[in-house]
């Protein structure tokens, strides 16, 4: 048998192995509960993760018949991006998968990492208006999750953030993003990006330890050897996220009560609000917050803290904080939107 027939057999027996049914059938599972007859699109990277996401989406668009767009965002961060979008599109192209690349013209300079993952969603979520997309899938897995879990542990956050992330949120009113791969071990992903793409591309800022995410990426490397196990993180995760569920439909009810929407305003009874934990005071201002501005992240949760606590003590009467207007009025605090 020839090299090439040979190449092309053992990429159909892959498709038919045990073990890529196994994770088929997970990812099915996942995307049909969330996606039924509607136009997808598939977020790329070229690291082994996204293209994982891509080969897993290839076949179940063919097999359902969704139309699946496979979206790149070049950043224009590094001298070389232009052209490693290139190679991921030629890798694409070999498994006749069209890929369609989409060139940032916005400057990054301070914030890096979190300002690229804020235009990304912008520029995505503009892809996605024009051809009716309502879902984004991205190659989020379990590693991705303890690495995230991490971060924020370091930054100390509450139970809001040490849930991680779900495996579906709310981007803005019309799109979600789904995560299908959240139960995915990375060793897994790369496994099946070898067997179908055959490469992928390293991102070099994976290994900038200017960035805290390559700082915690290697700490946890160490955790296995020192008998903190991958499953035990997931599944203390996973307790919190049941617990920040619960919190939540608590949050739900108190906002009934102590919140009025008028229009583009907020009105909250501070009596009743601050008769709460802090807890629950700094998510119901997060939430009215967020939903008032439309964005993606709430203000940073100290910021909200130090708000509350000036308001409390009468130091202040009014204040700006995540675009909007907050002023307190008797018993009332009401928010609006900052005009700028």
């Amino acid at each position: 048998m020839k090299r090439k027939n040979s190449s092309v057999q053992n990429h159909k027996n892959f498709y038919l192995s045990k073990k890529f049914q196994k994770s088929y059938i997970v990812f099915k599972k996942i995307v049909q509960k969330y996606i039924k007859k509607k136009n997808i699109l598939a977020a790329i990277s070229g690291g082994p993760d996204s293209l994982a996401l891509a080969t897993l989406c290839n076949f179940y668009g063919k097999e359902n018949k969704n139309k699946i767009f496979y979206v790149l965002i070049n950043h224009n961060l590094r001298k070389n991006s232009s052209k490693e979008a290139k190679i991921v599109k030629k890798i694409f192209l070999k498994e006749k998968i069209k890929l369609q690349v989409i060139n940032n013209k916005k400057k990054i300079s301070k914030d890096i990492q979190n300002q690229a993952r804020i235009v990304r969603y912008d520029l995505l979520s503009t892809f996605c208006k024009k051809n009716n997309v309502k879902f984004i899938l991205t190659g989020h897995h379990s590693d991705d999750q303890i690495e995230t879990f991490l971060i924020r542990l370091s930054r100390g956050s509450g139970i809001d953030g040490l849930s991680s992330m779900k495996l579906v949120t709310k981007l803005n009113k019309n799109i979600k993003l789904l995560r299908p791969l959240l139960s995915f071990r990375k060793q897994d992903l790369v496994e099946i990006t070898k067997k179908t793409f055959g490469k992928s591309l390293k991102d070099p800022s994976n290994k900038d330890k200017k960035f805290l995410r390559t700082k915690i990426r290697n700490l946890a490397k160490n955790f296995e050897k020192n008998g903190i196990h991958h499953d035990q993180i997931i599944r203390s995760i996973k307790n919190l996220a049941s617990t920040k569920e619960t919190v939540e439909n608590y949050i739900h009810k108190i906002s009934k009560k102590c919140l009025l929407k008028k229009k583009n305003k907020y009105l909250i009874n501070t009596n009743l609000l601050f008769s709460e934990t802090n807890e629950i005071q700094l998510k119901i201002l997060s939430n009215s917050i967020k939903s008032l501005t439309k964005s993606y992240y709430p203000p940073r949760s100290k910021k909200i803290v130090k708000m509350i606590e000036r308001f409390k003590r009468t130091l202040v009467n009014k204040s700006t904080l995540g675009g909007c207007l907050i002023t307190k009025r008797g018993k009332m605090m009401i928010l609006e939107r900052e005009l700028r």
